[in-house]
């Protein structure tokens, strides 16, 4: 049966007769042992949580504050983290409502089970009193991180600027909790109209570049480099700067017209909750199904720890909207057969490009503070930018998985599997060279030092990483399990096969790029070749599992 006749035959059978109530009250009756069951685990839960944030940032926050009643003085940071505030309020903000209306493509606010989903809602039973819970259990758990948030932002001011601590708290949970409300209303919004879900898929990149050049500004913020003017434009611009605007009230450096952003955001979230509450009880029946299904699929493949096929499940929920077709002309010689077909991918899926480009942002604007640090900072700091730009270069490697995901669709190839998977390196490594040079070049213009030209060539042992993990196999649950005479280690030995690429190559690579810049490019040169050894051992090792037997 067709999602429109389900809903055609739930509908007819809802005017034929209303059962919600009587069904309600007998779900209650048979669920009450299971409620009261997952009340005690969700009450466990949270206790958890509260007791680790208490122990952790609680008593922290509290010796900071003892601190700073017998003399200690915080205030050096100040300036730097108030001229931070007002672009990075607006990245997070905005960035934050990006996400969860992203999620709301596979998944959404009203994420009702299964059952209810396949059966429930097929009965002539109202839609809307099953769904509106599932919707306030999304909001509520969506506002967590923003209280969360809010209580850290407030220690900082409170500490920096000699603000006192309720003062700033009541100012930053105004945005913490009403950004995180307002991003939910958009994704019941994503999940009830595909009209807009369609909408979402073509502004994502805009809207991800946006969240770029906001965290690139208050980086520059940081670094002395303010644009006043555009920041007020940003906080004014709409419901992701007005918090900032809120939160910047107590402070030295506070706009005029904060409670006014403040009534305002207050507002526009009540409107929007209440137009979500209303929504969530019509999201199509089709919809709810297939992000029942997703959902139940991801949940499957990550209790098997498969976390490739999550990623393969997800991304075949996303991509629902107009496919990018871009054909380029095929190659006259062979051996530009395999880059060809690679280049081929990679121009039909320009969300990897963009994702790409996300990652190793922040990995070249590491490279200042990384080369003006001394000692473990250094190479702390250089750590951080090589596993982001890691993070960007993995995103180009998507044909090498997928020729990885099962060797014997290579029974096209003239080549053995194992020279094959190295062909397949040409693409990820020429597209990760030329993203990360451009992405040099733009930081040097913007004064970045010159140790940023040395991203180029880490692109190599990168693109040799991601290399080695594309090719480590079936998933190996067996090591979580296997009894260790020290302990309980099973997960980290599990962690160490998932990830041998990049957790080998990150810290090589934090010492190499710590060195003279010849030394350096000498030292990317070796470890690009080890890895590419390392590769080609593995898919010797993957194409030999798959080897039919005689």
């Amino acid at each position: 049966m067709s999602d429109a006749e389900a809903e055609t035959e739930a509908e007819s059978a809802v005017e034929f007769g209303d059962w919600t109530d009587e069904t309600l009250t007998l779900l209650r009756a048979l669920r009450a042992p299971h409620r009261r069951s997952r009340a005690g685990q969700i009450g466990y839960t949270v206790y958890c949580f509260v007791m680790i944030g208490l122990t952790w940032g609680g008593l922290f926050s509290l010796g900071l504050f003892t601190n700073a009643s017998m003399g200690a003085n915080y205030t050096a940071d100040g300036p730097r983290l108030l001229a931070a505030l007002p672009s990075a309020v607006c990245a997070l903000s905005l960035g934050l409502i990006l996400v969860v209306s992203r999620d709301a493509l596979w998944r959404g606010p009203v994420v009702a089970p299964r059952a209810t989903v396949d059966w429930l809602l097929m009965q002539p039973v109202r839609p809307a009193p099953l769904l509106r819970p599932w919707f306030w259990v999304s909001a509520v758990i969506a506002v967590v991180p923003g209280v969360v948030a809010a209580v850290g932002a407030s220690v900082a001011v409170a500490l920096t600027d000699r603000v006192h601590f309720l003062s700033a708290l009541g100012w930053a949970l105004i945005g913490g909790i009403c950004v995180p409300l307002i991003a939910t209303a958009c994704g019941v919004a994503v999940e009830r109209s595909p009209r807009v879900a369609r909408y979402l898929r073509r502004a994502s990149p805009v809207l991800a570049l946006l969240v770029l050049l906001l965290a690139a500004q208050s980086v520059l913020a940081v670094m002395g480099h303010r644009a006043t003017g555009l920041e007020r434009a940003e906080l004014w611009s709409g419901p992701w700067g007005w918090g900032g605007l809120a939160g910047l009230s107590p402070t030295t450096a506070a706009l005029p017209g904060g409670w006014i952003a403040a009534v305002l955001l207050v507002v526009v979230t009540l409107a929007a909750v209440a137009a979500a509450h209303w929504a969530a009880g019509s999201v199509p029946l089709g919809s709810l199904r297939l992000r029942a299904r997703t959902a139940a699929g991801v949940a499957a493949a990550l209790r098997t720890a498969e976390l490739r096929s999550a990623r393969m499940v997800l991304s075949q929920a996303e991509q629902k909207g107009r496919k990018v077709r871009l054909r380029i002309p095929p190659p006259q010689r062979p051996w530009l057969i395999v880059p060809w077909r690679d280049l081929t991918a990679l121009l039909r899926a320009p969300s990897r490009f963009g994702r790409a480009v996300l990652f190793a942002a922040p990995a070249l604007l590491l490279a200042t503070p990384a080369a003006n640090a001394r000692g473990a900072d250094r190479v702390l700091l250089t750590a951080l930018a090589v596993a982001l730009a890691y993070l960007g270069v993995a995103q180009l490697a998507e044909p090498v998985r997928v020729e990885a995901d099962d060797p014997r669709r290579a029974g096209w190839s003239p080549y053995p599997y194992a020279k094959l998977m190295l062909r397949h390196g040409a693409v990820p490594l020429i597209a990760s060279v030329l993203l990360l040079a451009a992405g040099a070049a733009v930081a040097s213009a913007l004064g970045a030092s010159a140790a940023v030209w040395l991203a180029p060539a880490a692109a190599l042992p990168l693109t040799g990483a991601a290399m080695v993990n594309a090719c480590r196999g079936p998933s190996r649950q067996e090591l979580m399990y296997t009894p260790q005479g020290a302990g309980g280690i099973g997960p980290f030995l599990f962690l160490a096969w998932y990830a041998a690429g990049p957790l080998t190559t990150v810290p090589a690579l934090a010492f190499a790029l710590d060195t003279k810049a010849p030394e350096a490019v000498l030292w990317c040169l070796v470890i690009a070749g080890v890895l590419g050894y390392w590769t080609y051992q593995r898919a010797l090792k993957l194409s030999g599992r798959h080897r039919p037997k005689d």
